[in-house]
């Protein structure tokens, strides 16, 4: 397996008054995301079991895929409030290969961002890496329908990441960012957001920036609270999935 390579950020980001949320509004949204992760927990929890179960009986390997990702948590610095900007553990259901090798999907990342990656026929028209042979059978079907992604839940209580927000990326990705991309951190990522919804793998990286901007920018618990519901049609279309 190739060495991956990883970095380890501690920076922060001032607030402006623009671009501060309201106490308020952070209150409510931490009580919304505690609530409704739980009600799925619930709900789903059959689900969650029965992915594990075909997950280890399609390949060997640990159910459960981390990584560190670089994320966002506001903090109060004098009188003034921050965010903090830090590696975290992100938990998927693993849909790859045990120790799949990372440095096809930090090469693909690397030219996403610098502008250098472009949708072809065989993506389906998308920014996404396809035919990747480390992918398995069971995991190709997670993908499909995003349920790949249903241990972020867990995230979401450890108070890592909420249910809407930009998404969580990789090291290797915020290490090809220009400084103007890292004010998308000026949010706590979340599991499903603006890009989410409305472009997924079909914009570019830049497109992808200003939609996370556009978010945090205009952030509510309305707007929160549309994001979800859009995140339903998003999901049962397959819309940018892989």
């Amino acid at each position: 397996m190739a060495e991956q390579q990883t970095w380890q950020w501690s920076s922060r980001i001032a607030v402006t008054e623009a671009e501060s949320e309201n106490i308020f509004y952070g209150v409510l949204k931490r009580g919304m995301d505690i609530f409704l992760t739980f009600a799925l927990l619930i709900l789903l929890s059959p689900l969650l079991l029965l992915i594990a179960l075909l997950i280890k009986l399609d390949s060997p390997g640990p159910v459960i895929f981390t990584q560190e990702r670089v994320g966002a948590k506001r903090q109060k610095l004098g009188r003034q409030r921050v965010w903090l900007v830090q590696n975290f553990k992100f938990y998927k259901f693993r849909s790859m290969v045990q120790d799949a090798d990372p440095s096809l999907h930090e090469a693909y990342i690397k030219d996403f961002v610098e502008g250098r990656a472009q949708p072809t026929p065989e993506s389906g028209g998308k920014f996404k890496l396809t035919n990747d042979p480390r992918v398995t059978r069971v995991g190709c079907f997670l993908r499909k329908f995003s349920l790949d992604e249903l241990p972020q839940l867990f995230n979401v209580l450890k108070g890592d990441m909420s249910l809407v927000g930009p998404r969580p990326v990789p090291t290797y990705e915020v290490a090809g960012y220009r400084p103007r991309h890292h004010h998308r951190f000026a949010a706590m990522p979340g599991i499903t957001g603006w890009w989410q919804v409305k472009g997924r793998c079909r914009v570019s990286f830049e497109d992808m920036i200003r939609m996370d901007l556009d978010y945090i920018r205009n952030a509510s618990l309305w707007f929160d609270l549309k994001i979800l519901f859009l995140t339903i049609p998003a999901v049962l279309s397959r819309r940018g999935a892989e």
